[in-house]
């Protein structure tokens, strides 16, 4: 979907126009894909808007650029703060996607980089609505399952969320629409189901809820994280372990869980319709529970919810280049 440009974006410790937030083509992270992002997305609630697990999310972001040994020159607590003045800055108080970044920059082109320079990082911030296209949440997206695999363990560290293990993505993607579908589904090497291209999977079959485990090749989501706890708050049962990709065919609901998808409800699999073909209700029960932390109807008893207008806020000190 084409990207609504914002006002401002917050770069290596500014506020600058968001056609401003350049960088040099010879940028290490353009090369070679040394880079480390998130995805955070702002909710509207009755207490005003709230970052969804917004320091979770920073720190994951910390821990990928350690495996790539990326040096963010600020503590956690910056980022944090500073996407708070971001949303505040673009007035996205109804709702917004944080994309905090950390990459390295110009200087040194060897594939391995200078792990000593300091990573160059940006925050930007735009409205965004339903990833997998309006309707998806209530009716359900049609998906396939890929002919690109996962990458092996011990190849690419699929916990890291970084820039290069989106590759594998972008094959995924480009090879469910050209098939016509919404979404493709990956198997890991040994032939399993690891996860979409931009999200984590699960499934229901005889009240029990089955997700891969994050030996699969998975990125270890901080909504699966979120759903496993809410659907285990709720007394169901939720298993981690291998899935053959026939138990897709049969399983009674299938849903893909993201920040950007959110909880969105798998219709067909390859062409095969899942359960009835509409939204299954285990799936509408964890949905409900899920945007409830946003209209206060489900207790955020996680400390998930971290309002983005809180008297810290006031203390940043972010200098503004316009």
């Amino acid at each position: 979907m084409p990207l609504k440009a914002s006002r401002t974006i917050w770069h290596d410790g500014e506020l600058v126009r968001w056609e401003q937030a350049t960088v040099h083509v010879l940028s290490h992270a353009l090369h070679y894909g040394s880079s480390v992002f998130e995805g955070i997305r702002v909710y509207k609630t009755p207490d005003g808007p709230v970052g969804f697990r917004l320091t979770d999310h920073i720190e994951r972001m910390y821990n990928s650029a350690r495996v790539y040994q990326l040096k963010i020159p600020y503590p956690p607590e910056t980022l944090v703060a500073a996407c708070k003045e971001v949303i505040r800055d673009n007035d996205l108080m109804e709702g917004a996607y944080i994309r905090p970044i950390a990459f390295r920059g110009y200087g040194e082109m060897g594939v391995a980089g200078n792990p000593e320079d300091p990573a160059r990082c940006s925050i930007a911030a735009w409205e965004w609505g339903s990833y997998l296209g309006e309707g998806g949440i209530e009716h359900g997206v049609d998906v396939c399952v890929s002919s690109w695999q996962r990458v092996a363990p011990n190849t690419v560290p699929a916990l890291a969320k970084a820039g290069g293990n989106y590759l594998s993505s972008i094959l995924v993607t480009l090879e469910a629409r050209r098939l016509g579908f919404t979404e493709g589904i990956a198997l890991n090497t040994e032939g399993f189901v690891s996860e979409g291209a931009g999200e984590n999977l699960f499934l229901v079959q005889d009240g029990k809820i089955h997700t891969p485990p994050v030996a699969a090749s998975i990125l270890a989501g901080l909504t699966r994280d979120a759903v496993i706890k809410l659907a285990r708050s709720l007394g169901l049962e939720v298993v981690e372990q291998h899935i053959p990709r026939e138990l897709l065919y049969i399983a009674d609901e299938v849903f893909l869980t993201g920040t950007a998808a959110e909880v969105t409800p798998v219709r067909s699999v390859d062409r095969i319709t899942v359960g009835s073909g509409k939204r299954g209700p285990v799936t509408e029960r964890l949905q409900n529970e899920f945007f409830g932390l946003f209209d206060g109807s489900t207790s955020d008893r996680w400390g998930w919810l971290e309002p983005i207008l809180d008297a810290s806020d006031e203390q940043t000190d972010c200098p503004v280049a316009l």
